[in-house]
């Protein structure tokens, strides 16, 4: 069952924690409560801040809000390792990470000030870094899960070779929540970049294409890239002369720090001009394709990130053409926000294979036989 982490005494581990007593009756009635449910046939939706709540399908259920179980169980730096609540606030963990220098390699977005660490993982959404960071799945260590009997399971753990079998833990990013009640998480944490600096060059998408693959093939600090409107931006990251060499070798306007920083955030939170309205009958389609792949003939404006990988598409095209595009490059599509009087009749996520589906119903079947965790919120079927 549940089980607190022991503080540690070792120099320079922190841990934070609320009274053992008061979690342990958080928990326990969260297991009350999911015993009911699943004996009743209710469907629960688990929720955090909410910010994404626009992300994924069906919203159905008692809404079992995670954020009474909040705080850093342990910390420690020196081994680059996070155990946090599921409901602590993204911005809380961030903070405490960055006085010690670190950072969630991933780079989150938030979509509010309410997120949370639960959210952010359940979601599986990256910033900017992700192309050469990695997915929040590539840095959760381990996951204390409830399932739908209302058991507390621990998979993983806190060091990064702790797996036998099958890595469970990670399963739990991107699954929005469809496979159980996530109670902790222990992340992976890398040091914040000694230097960093973006550039931005003039040239077109093609163009931006061809570049974006020159460079990912040369031993280039590049943690970020970006092209809209006929612009490219490179940020550099990492030691100082490797900036600098990489900064001498590409050229390119020097964009001012103050920014350069918004300008990030802006992609990362989808703040930035191109996403800030979307027109009736418009939707905005999220690409997956690969990085070589020129840029697409669809109808609207684009914007790419992650080498190239990563495609942004304003569209009035319907979801069969956007889908048909994306998989003829190679690639798959994803209907991440929806103007009025668009038809999403077409699902958010691309339909999967059925192999791949009987492995989802499997895992579903496992840890939520009554299926009362966020029906319907990844596929219809789960």
């Amino acid at each position: 069952m549940y089980a607190h982490a022991t503080p540690v005494q070792s120099t320079g581990r922190t841990t934070r924690q609320q009274p053992i007593m008061e979690e342990d009756d958080i928990v326990a009635g969260w297991a009350e409560r999911i015993r009911a449910a699943s004996a009743d046939g209710r469907t629960l939706r688990i929720r955090g801040g909410g910010t994404k709540d626009w992300y994924g399908q069906t919203l159905d259920g008692e809404i079992l809000d995670t954020r009474a179980h909040q705080g850093i169980v342990s910390y420690d730096p020196a081994e680059l390792v996070v155990t946090a609540r599921a409901g602590t606030p993204l911005m809380q963990l961030e903070a405490a990470l960055a006085e010690r220098g670190q950072m969630l390699p991933f780079e989150p977005p938030h979509f509010g000030r309410a997120a949370t660490l639960g959210g952010c993982i359940a979601a599986g959404l990256a910033g900017p870094r992700r192309a050469t960071a990695g997915a929040p799945r590539d840095f959760v260590l381990g996951v204390l899960l409830m399932n739908g009997h209302g058991e507390a399971l621990r998979f993983g753990g806190q060091v990064v070779k702790n797996v036998a079998g099958y890595d469970v833990s990670r399963l739990m990013a991107g699954a929005l929540g469809t496979l159980g009640l996530m109670l902790e998480l222990s992340i992976k944490v890398l040091p914040v970049p000694v230097a960093e600096v973006t550039m931005k060059f003039d040239m077109n998408a093609t163009d931006a294409v061809r570049k974006l693959n020159e460079w990912g093939g040369r031993p280039l600090p590049i943690s970020a890239s970006a092209w809209r409107n006929g612009t490219l931006a490179l940020r550099l990251s990492g030691a100082e002369a490797a900036v600098k060499a990489a900064k001498t070798t590409l050229g390119g306007e020097i964009v001012d720090a103050v920014e350069s920083e918004r300008f990030w955030e802006g992609l990362r939170e989808q703040t930035d001009p191109f996403f800030a309205a979307i027109p009736p009958g418009y939707a905005l389609w999220r690409l997956a394709l690969p990085s070589i792949t020129e840029p697409l003939h669809l109808p609207g404006t684009q914007l790419m990130e992650w080498g190239g990988s990563q495609r942004w598409c304003i569209t009035d095209a319907d979801a069969q053409t956007v889908r048909m595009s994306a998989k003829q490059a190679g690639g798959h599509a994803t209907l991440f926000r929806a103007g009025t009087s668009y038809d999403r009749s077409a699902g958010v996520f691309t339909p999967l294979p059925a192999p791949l589906m009987k492995i989802h119903r499997g895992l579903k079947a496992a840890f939520d036989p009554a299926r009362i965790f966020n029906r319907g919120r990844l596929y219809p079927d789960l």
